[in-house]
């Protein structure tokens, strides 16, 4: 294991040839630097033909869209694509094709042997004289790195990028043995920039209410009980829906077993008042949650494995209750989150497909109209999770069921929500905008949506 401090020296001892796949993760979020200024080197050097390998794709990674036109990256992989690289793609920039995996079918198929990494750019916020490393001492920190795990393992050659070297880890996530190369550099990322997008409760008085009738659903359903799992995203109205289930649990004295996904300072409060016993934690939103893993000894950090890999016994499948959003949900409960309703892509599953598998109680809340777009519709443009993970459906006009879950229908019978046919809030939803538009799927096959075990469940074409 060797420490080298320019690019230009760690490519030296590299053979770089064309046709290489490179793996990042996304734990810096939209403050990331490392993404962009290797593969910025690696395109200063002619090399071609590249299959990028990331995790998460931001806003930030605008300065790769270049390569993309000319030749640099062909073929994209990754979890979730947000930003100019996003619109690039669905423009037709890639000459190959971009493969959209889930948090837990990424580690799956790399540990699976079905996506080799040639080299693994690996962002820790420090690494100790023995090449350990972590996301959570140092300098930049940034929370567990567990999207980079399976890289780290199964990568031909790992190379830790960071700003720090110090003597001692409070623990280690990457272990030394798995490592070939140290590149320390003046800076790896912006760790404020790690809360991007919406990550504050919503003040909507909508989107309020529908927290407020997703609680009651959780309720009438039986699952507000001790013991309770449960995970969230941190959109605003999914975390008013933790802020109203902190207040049901404290009036009745409830305690939660735990936690999980991706952790917010909010989460952080509910372990800190006794709500839940523990987290499970694969990356963190905001810098409260980063701080907290060292504070709390019941705040567990977790690779991607072993979060949401369908054939790791994942903690996805201990969870009793998610709350999911949706771009669109179809009358079969299909939902999509990776394109908008004209097909730009947006986004992608993350573990929206993994979570909705393993929990018990699948939970969708959303406006029923945006931006005078119909949420609900005949039929999704691009379908990311199958409605057969799909439980119940909470906008502000009623609560739908899917049909296959005839035991919820049961439990909500006689509830005061206002219980409704998906095919009724599709109506609603017409009457106020409209049917929703045809969206053009004429051009060409630019990827695929893969589903948890590797199959593909949708086509992405350009627009």
């Amino acid at each position: 294991m060797k420490t080298i401090k320019s690019y230009d020296e760690l490519f030296n001892l590299l053979d770089l040839q064309n046709s290489i796949t490179v793996s990042f993760h996304h734990h810096l979020r939209n403050g990331d630097y490392v993404l962009n200024n290797t593969m910025l080197k690696l395109a200063e050097l002619n090399i071609r033909d590249i299959t990028l390998a990331a995790s998460g794709v931001f806003p930030c990674h605008k300065p790769i869209v270049p390569l993309l036109n000319n030749g640099t990256i062909s073929s994209i992989y990754c979890n979730y694509l947000n930003g100019p690289v996003a619109k690039a793609v669905s423009n037709g920039a890639l000459e190959g094709k971009l493969v959209m995996q889930t948090h837990g079918g990424r580690p799956r198929s790399i540990e699976a042997g079905e996506l080799v990494i040639d080299y693994a750019f690996i962002a820790v916020s420090a690494v100790d004289k023995l090449g350990n490393a972590n996301g959570v001492d140092g300098k930049t920190v940034l929370g567990p790195i567990g999207y980079s795990i399976s890289d780290s393992i199964y990568a031909k050659t790992t190379i830790l990028v960071t700003d720090s070297i110090i003597d001692e880890l409070s623990f280690k996530e990457i272990d030394s043995k798995n490592v070939d190369y140290i590149l320390l550099l003046d800076e790896i990322g912006n760790q404020n920039l790690i809360q991007s997008g919406t990550t504050t409760i919503t003040k909507n008085p909508v989107s309020l209410k529908i927290a407020r009738d997703t609680i009651k659903v959780i309720e009438d359903t039986g699952y507000l009980k001790n013991g309770l799992s449960f995970q969230t995203g941190a959109g605003g109205t999914s975390l008013a829906v933790a802020k109203y289930l902190k207040q049901k649990m404290l009036d009745g004295s409830i305690k939660g077993s735990f936690a999980s996904g991706g952790i917010t300072g909010y989460i952080v409060e509910m372990l800190e008042m006794g709500l839940f016993e523990e987290l499970f934690d694969v990356q963190c939103f905001d810098l409260d949650a980063v701080a907290s893993i060292k504070r709390n000894k019941n705040h567990h950090i977790m690779t991607a494995s072993e979060y949401a890999n369908p054939d790791a016994n994942p903690i996805v499948d201990k969870l009793d209750i998610m709350i999911l959003g949706a771009a669109e949900i179809d009358l079969d409960f299909n939902v999509n989150v990776t394109t908008d309703s004209y097909g730009n892509i947006m986004g992608g599953s993350g573990g929206h497909s993994d979570t909705a598998a393993g929990s018990k109680l699948a939970i969708v809340v959303t406006n029923l109209v945006k931006a005078r777009t119909p949420i609900v519709v005949d039929k999704v443009l691009t379908k990311t999770t199958p409605g057969s993970s799909i439980d119940i459906l909470v906008t502000e006009y009623g609560v739908a069921v899917n049909p296959l879950r005839e035991d919820l229908i049961l439990k909500l019978s006689n509830s005061e929500l206002n219980i409704m046919t998906i095919q009724e809030l599709r109506d609603i939803a017409k009457g106020l905008v409209g049917q929703e538009s045809t969206s053009n799927r004429d051009g060409k096959l630019i990827g695929y949506v893969e589903y948890r075990d590797g199959s593909i469940i949708d086509k992405l074409y350009s627009i």
